[in-house]
């Protein structure tokens, strides 16, 4: 599969935009909004499945943030960013919501917004983040 794949599904009111480079196979949306995502469906996403609210509070749990949003009147717009939070997934990757200015040892900077995944068991492939390769590591922790 293409790593640069970008498809957007739209309700008319807003639209879901989704970055295949960036999912960890987490399955949080498939867990929170089973109705809306369906992995072995083409396309995956039903949008008109449930409304707009609960489409938006499902996209701010992606925990890499290859799910996001924007508002159809404000096209082209990120959601909001959520406050500074941390959270550990049990034998996952550490989770940090909100808008980052990442640094890397060469000086290079990157704005991360919504919600950042970083690797907890070091067999990313994608290092700082988390690219899902904790799940056939077996990383417990």
């Amino acid at each position: 599969m293409a790593k640069d794949i970008k498809k957007e599904y739209s309700n008319g009111e807003l639209t879901i935009v989704w970055q295949a480079a960036k999912c960890i196979h987490a399955g949080t949306c498939v867990r929170t909004l089973p109705k809306v995502y369906n992995p072995k469906a083409r396309p995956w996403i039903t949008i008109d499945n449930a409304t707009t609210e609960e489409l938006k509070d499902q996209v701010m749990k992606c925990p890499s943030g290859a799910l996001s949003y924007y508002m159809n009147d404000e096209e082209n717009q990120e959601a909001k960013s959520l406050e500074t939070k941390v959270e550990i997934l049990e034998n996952g990757p550490l989770l940090v919501y909100g808008t980052l200015k990442i640094s890397d040892k060469n000086g290079n900077t990157e704005t991360k917004n919504k919600t950042t995944a970083f690797c907890r068991c070091g067999q990313s492939a994608n290092k700082p983040y988390c690219d899902g390769a904790h799940i056939k590591a077996g990383f417990i922790g």
